[in-house]
């Protein structure tokens, strides 16, 4: 692990010496490149000098209790420091396994989130609509940008389908552990002996590809043009405005009406027919390389039944971590830091058993 850092230590010394080279200046791209890379590398190399220092400081207190000349007094005080100083440096060598722990490279990616109404009929559009509003109230705490790409209202007002963008700091790191399937237990409010129903909504978070990272060939699309339904008028109806792609290879079908502009449309749906195919692209390529695991935490598979919101409980329970919280009216309201952050760590804890038996 110590080499490990000293490698890295070396490579963000030779990174912050570039910065400074005088050719750089002409290549703009080259100096985001290079400054993107050394702020990433910035908070393990900050954390290191932070070890350095304990590790320094246990060494001083370590030389004053060895000391036959030390003052008694001294040495209590010697001996309550390096109590402090060893779970310090406990702590931090935690902190720096997981620092070294791979990134998943599509972390700092913007996202396209996809809800969509499962079983339960209009009790299961309206919760599909609850779930908008929760990842929207969330996204306006990290001051992040949402932008609908496309909706279908169902008959009573909330959504059988939204797709929306999301875009700000590492996004899908945080939103990445929401993909799966979203159980609501309650009363729907056309129920009228009360009984209490189970409906679902499944939620997929998909990167949102660059042009770079998924190229189509437009040999591949077909796309046609037809007319916008929902509110807005006979206008919306007469103007071929909305837009179907589809992508023969794959089969993929995207559908985009929400803008009055047919170009707009379009570039809309190519933008989230990129983000789907990436998706398919990673999900193979991960199958390929743990063939063999069982384990899929974290992952949030469509097919998981990851959460349910139980509200004559006022609870929300995550399966994937056995967690129950009586926080159901605060989590629909965008508090969903504390359930993110136990995922992660939950993640993160994996990676080291599974690293440290490789190692073995």
């Amino acid at each position: 692990m110590f080499q490990e850092l000293k490698n890295i230590e070396e490579k963000y010394r030779q990174l912050t010496l570039s910065l400074s080279n005088p050719a750089l200046i002409s290549d703009p791209q080259k100096i985001k490149e290079i400054s993107k890379e050394r702020a990433s590398l910035e908070p393990l190399i900050k954390t290191y000098e932070d070890y350095q220092k304990v590790k320094k400081d246990i060494k001083e207190a370590e030389e004053i209790l060895a000391s036959p000349d030390s003052e008694s007094e001294l040495k209590k005080l010697a001996e309550t420091e390096l109590k402090e100083l060893l779970q310090k440096e406990e702590e931090l060598e935690q902190e720096i396994k997981i620092l070294l722990l791979p990134k998943d490279p599509n972390d700092e990616r913007d996202v396209f989130l996809e809800i969509r109404a499962g079983a339960g009929g209009d009790e299961a559009s309206l919760f599909a609509q609850e779930l908008f509003r929760m990842y929207s109230r969330f996204a306006e705490k990290k001051g992040w940008k949402v932008e609908i790409m496309n909706t279908s209202i169902s008959p009573i007002g909330g959504f059988k389908e939204i797709i929306f963008d999301v875009k700000g700091n590492k996004v899908y790191s945080l939103l990445k552990y929401e993909s799966g399937v979203h159980r609501v237990q309650r009363v729907p409010q056309t129920e009228a002996s009360g009984r209490i129903h189970t409906s679902t909504v499944t939620v997929a978070v998909l990167p949102e590809a660059d042009e770079v990272d998924i190229k189509i060939d437009p040999k591949d699309l077909k796309i046609e043009a037809f007319g916008a339904s929902g509110p807005g008028g006979q206008s919306v109806n007469r103007n071929y405005t909305a837009i179907r792609v589809t992508h023969e290879p794959s089969g993929l079908v995207v559908n985009c009406q929400d803008e009055k502009s047919q170009h707009r449309n379009k570039e809309r749906a190519l933008r989230i027919l990129r983000s789907r195919l990436l998706a398919i692209a990673q999900r193979e390529q991960q199958a390929q390389i743990a063939q063999s695991r069982k384990s899929q935490v974290g992952t949030g598979e469509r097919s998981e039944k990851i959460r349910t919101y139980n509200f004559p409980q006022t609870r929300v329970t995550d399966h994937r971590l056995n967690l129950t919280l009586h926080q159901l009216e605060n989590i629909l309201d965008g508090e969903l830091d504390e359930l993110i952050e136990a995922l992660t760590l939950q993640h993160q804890t994996q990676q080291l058993e599974e690293k440290s038996t490789s190692v073995a």
